[in-house]
């Protein structure tokens, strides 16, 4: 079970595979919430919601910020998407999207910013790793968009 706030500040804990069952959802992993680069990308996504929810896709994102943080970044930042709470890096983990590197005697932990692209089933259909906040919502419109056209 994963817990996920949405933008009304309803809280659920729902199984993952419902979130995108039968709904193309793009899934974004960031780092944390209320920083510079996260705030950047989430403006670029939040103006082309209509034009990915006129492709057929659901945006969520996803941090290890609790759903109290969240709550705040919603709040602060009038957020219009989905956000999960994943302190436990379940998701973070399945996709690929957390780095831990040993040197010496420290262990650094970090997310990797990342975006997959799922289909109704929940498969992985594309993925961005180690994503730049700029221009990135408008690189994944254009990739959608151009996926689209050629099915």
């Amino acid at each position: 079970m994963i817990e996920i706030i949405y933008p009304n500040k309803k809280v659920e804990k729902i199984e993952f595979e419902n979130i995108c069952k039968n709904k193309k959802t793009i899934l974004y992993f960031y780092p944390k919430d209320n920083t510079p680069g996260c705030t950047k990308e989430w403006k670029d996504f939040s103006s082309l919601k209509d034009e990915f929810e006129k492709l057929g896709y659901n945006i969520i994102w996803v941090s290890k910020d609790s759903i109290a943080s969240h709550e705040k970044f919603i709040e602060k930042q009038w957020l219009k998407i989905a956000l999960i709470s994943d302190p436990e890096l379940v998701l973070h983990k399945k996709f690929w999207a957390w780095w831990e590197k040993k040197n010496y005697w420290r262990i650094y932990e970090w997310t990797i910013r990342s975006t997959f692209i799922l289909d109704e089933n929940c498969n992985v259909v594309k993925e961005y790793k180690n994503v730049k906040a700029t221009w990135h919502a408008e690189r994944v419109l254009k990739d959608l968009k151009s996926q689209n056209e050629n099915n």
